[in-house]
């Protein structure tokens, strides 16, 4: 049932967390008009398959992988970049599948992850003088490429970054349908998926064992069926369904981007901010729609930006504004919860955003730290299991575990080891508490060097990076992101944990025991 009592810019009367400050209103309103008028990015028929598909993992009949970039940036919108990452994603969901038997559902952090929360409005800079120096200067801070540049000297924030955001998603996500549509998923020829930037032999021997059995099942089930494809548009052997998402940071972007059922661009009296009303302060923003007459009946909005967004951990007050908006949206969504999230108010949360219980509607993405899950999982399923609420628990192992490098405490790292451990221990404590741990959520990046060489922003895996090698190809202009090898050995883990259950075995988990022999023996 659609909401009563909302509208796209109901989230108007609410106080905002993470709010950006425009200093030009009347070139904010008509940015906001002409993203009112842009084609949507996605369609709601995807956006109901997806959440179809996400109450299948909330029932373990499916399992989610979601990954990609910290934040996006605009310079990464091209050939390579977007390759690189879609062939990440299928080799790791190719990996999962195998050791799962399960349909994997690939949801990446694509085509829209431009805007990013953070700690502090500002911060202290070396900006550059006229006479070549630099002096201390207070300026905003990024923001996320739809907000403003990385560099210091573009730090203000600059509407017509909304639009950009809008076309360089419009142009990633053509990119992504003609890739698909090409075969470029297609299951017969897994080794075009660049496995060839992967220079750990462990690796390529687990991974050649995978393609080994996976040639043998398509020719038995070309045999079977005398050559026809037996799979339907998710469980094919020529293409895949493949979703994008985003943090819904900006409520001004996304409240553009939604739709009505009846028509695609909304009427002027209720889009963007008015002039008069633009200047208020949020929380004393009225909104025309949002006084609509309760007798008429719920209408059904898409957020069209993307097929599933989250609210973080920063933006998920009760009585605010992301809260508001996100409970009118048929889209699918995502809550990070972490050590700050009291049971009670997760329970709260559910019963606001998703008071029909839809299965599929929400994902709790939880992100405590390796050594703070086991304090606060236990109670966080527990306050769901006594409710009515059927949600997917998906597992973010990286956001709280960044360091900095001893080498260079410029360069923020992660170790790899916690990651696996938080998601081993993830499955342990849902295995105990009788529920399900659905899908993993990971910063993850398929980029590589000239020299056809991985990122180096995390600590250790496979490739057994130390903290001297960061600074070799350190790109992240954010958060430190698993690269190509690093990324598949999670997938491997997440495929022996998943067989051990379908087995009813223990999983082996050899690759967390070797990372923790090599770190003691290195301490």
């Amino acid at each position: 049932m659609a909401t009563l009592n909302w509208t796209p810019d109901s989230w108007r009367s609410k106080p905002i967390a993470q709010d950006v400050i425009y200093d030009d209103t009347e070139h904010l309103d008509k940015v906001l008009k002409k993203l009112r008028q842009l084609p949507p990015l996605v369609t709601p028929n995807e956006i109901d398959r997806l959440r179809t598909q996400l109450a299948d993992v909330a029932q373990g009949k499916a399992f989610l992988l979601q990954g990609g970039d910290c934040a996006e940036l605009f310079e990464a919108c091209s050939q390579d970049p977007i390759e690189h990452k879609l062939s990440l994603i299928l080799l790791m969901s190719l990996i999962i599948l195998h050791g799962s038997r399960l349909p994997v559902i690939r949801i990446a952090r694509i085509a829209g992850q431009y805007a990013k929360p953070r700690s502090k409005p500002t911060e202290v800079v070396d900006y550059p003088t006229a006479d070549g120096k630099t002096e201390k200067k207070e300026v905003m801070s990024f923001r996320g490429d739809n907000v403003n540049g990385f560099d210091v000297t573009d730090r203000k924030a600059d509407p017509e970054r909304l639009l950009g955001a809008y076309f360089h998603s419009a142009s990633t996500l053509n990119y992504i349908r003609a890739l698909l549509s090409s075969g470029f998923a297609d299951l017969h020829q897994p080794r075009n998926w660049s496995f060839s930037h992967v220079h750990s032999p462990q690796l390529q021997k687990a991974f050649e064992e995978v393609i080994d059995s996976l040639m043998d099942s398509l020719d038995f089930m070309r045999s079977a069926t005398g050559g026809s494809n037996p799979g339907g548009s998710r469980g094919g052997t020529e293409t895949v369904d493949f979703y994008t998402s985003h943090e819904g940071l900006s409520l001004e972007y996304e409240e553009a981007l939604t739709r009505g059922p009846r028509t695609d661009v909304r009427p002027e009296s209720s889009g963007s901010l008015s002039r008069s009303n633009s200047l208020l302060p949020r929380n004393r923003r009225s909104s025309a729609n949002a006084r609509s007459d309760a007798s008429s009946s719920p209408k059904k909005f898409y957020n069209l930006s993307s097929h599933f967004i989250w609210i973080g951990d920063r933006t998920r007050q009760l009585d605010g504004a992301h809260v508001e908006y996100f409970r009118g949206i048929q889209n699918p969504i995502g809550i990070k919860i972490g050590p700050t999230m009291k049971p009670e108010e997760l329970v709260q949360l559910l019963d606001v955003v998703n008071p029909d219980n839809i299965p599929g509607k929400v994902t709790l993405i939880s992100r405590y730290g390796a050594d703070k899950i086991e304090k606060f999982l236990p109670a966080h399923i527990e306050a769901v299991k006594a409710t009515r609420h059927i949600v997917v628990w998906q597992c973010d192992a990286m956001v709280s575990l960044t360091k900095s490098s001893e080498t260079d405490p410029s360069l923020k790292t992660r170790h790899f080891v916690d990651i696996i451990q938080e998601i081993s221990t993830s499955m342990r404590i849902h295995k105990e508490q009788g529920t399900i741990l659905g899908g993993v959520h990971l910063e993850l990046t398929g980029e590589v060097n000239d020299d056809g060489f991985s990122v180096t922003e995390c600590i250790g895996g496979s490739m057994e990076l130390e903290d001297k090698d960061l600074s070799f190809n350190y790109r992240s202009h954010c958060d430190p992101r698993l690269n190509y090898e690093q990324s598949l050995d999670v997938a491997f883990l997440v495929a022996d944990n998943l067989k051990a259950k379908r087995r009813g075995t223990e999983p082996k988990d050899i690759l967390l025991a070797e990372l923790r022999g090599r770190s003691s023996t290195r301490a």
